[in-house]
């Protein structure tokens, strides 16, 4: 059996992937551009990708069998076409909302607490030349009493919503079918009403574009967005706008609608503003979260060829 890796890069370069060894040949590719994956995979049994969309370029993959995402989102791989071809595809869900949520939080925390701003006049030595024990500004303030709103309430919303309750805010959850003991509500109430509002739905056609420009324009003038999610659940340009603008508080986000974010972006023009905290999309990528996902992969790929359902997203 051949198993081909075609992004490597995007799990890691310090993760070992060689227990995959023991399933079969392994061939790995730090990255593969969209012109080189038919030949790539031209006579895999099993593919394990991230990030590289997968689809028609799969028609002369002959020995195609299965194809382990690296992620719980799967919107990369065009599941019409592995469902009528017979491949199987398996993702691994819930591997990261301890990583996600953990990063989700610092960004909050630190945008609330101008903590680089801050950080700033030690470096600088602004402090130990000034006259004064304390600089308070830029002025912060407690989250205590704060509404925080959480747009998406799964495995990693819930610990983020967990964290926002122990730091005394009031939660509101946008969910699609609501939960008894969490305030649920619409996505239009939510977006008013929040100070903090943290994004964690999965991308589909339903909530692409959600965060609309719109709705940013009813956001309150304070609010502090952070996004861990998809970058097209909302909109990219408008959040820029919106910022520039000053008609928000701050920014952050970890997600991109294309990534790496080119030049060309707008999140290219704000990316220096203190009020704004980009990341390249590393939320996920906690050392001990990686090993996770990689074990789950091998998990579900081992439990295919067994004859067993585990994680497959195509049936």
């Amino acid at each position: 059996m051949k198993i081909v890796v075609l992004d490597r890069l995007t799990l890691g370069e310090d993760l070992d992937i060689s227990e995959a060894e023991q399933f079969g040949t392994l061939v790995s590719y730090d990255k593969t551009a969209p012109e080189e994956v038919a030949e790539r995979v031209k006579d895999a049994d099993v593919i394990f990708v991230n990030k590289v969309k997968l689809g028609e370029n799969l028609k002369d993959a002959k020995n195609l069998k299965l194809i382990c995402e690296a992620a719980t989102g799967y919107d990369n791989i065009d599941l019409g076409f592995c469902k009528k071809h017979g491949i199987g595809v398996c993702n691994v869900p819930g591997y990261s909302v301890w990583s996600v949520a953990q990063v989700t939080v610092s960004m909050v925390l630190s945008l609330v607490n101008h903590l680089p701003e801050y950080t700033r006049t030690t470096r600088d030595g602004s402090y130990s030349h000034g006259k004064s024990a304390n600089i308070l500004n830029p002025v912060y303030h407690e989250l205590y009493g704060k509404t925080w709103g959480i747009v998406g309430y799964g495995g990693i919303g819930s610990r983020v919503g967990a964290v926002a309750q122990a730091l005394g805010c009031r939660v509101l959850a946008y969910k699609r079918n609501p939960i008894p003991g969490v305030e649920c509500t619409d996505i239009d109430t939510l977006v008013q009403e929040s100070d903090i509002i943290t994004i964690h739905i999965p991308l589909s056609e339903e909530t692409r574009g959600l965060i609309s420009r719109e709705r940013i324009g009813r956001m309150k003038k304070n609010v502090i967005l952070v996004n861990t999610a998809r970058g097209a659940v909302t909109d990219e340009q408008a959040l820029c706008d919106a910022i520039k603008e000053g008609r928000i508080a701050g920014f952050g986000t970890d997600v991109y609608s294309v990534e790496p974010f080119p030049v060309e972006s707008p999140f290219y023009e704000i990316r220096n503003y203190d009020n704004v905290c980009l990341t390249p999309h590393m939320a996920w990528g906690g050392k001990e979260t990686r090993e996770r996902c990689f074990s789950e992969m091998l998990a579900n790929m081992k439990a295919y060829f067994a004859g067993q359902l585990r994680n497959r997203v195509e049936l």
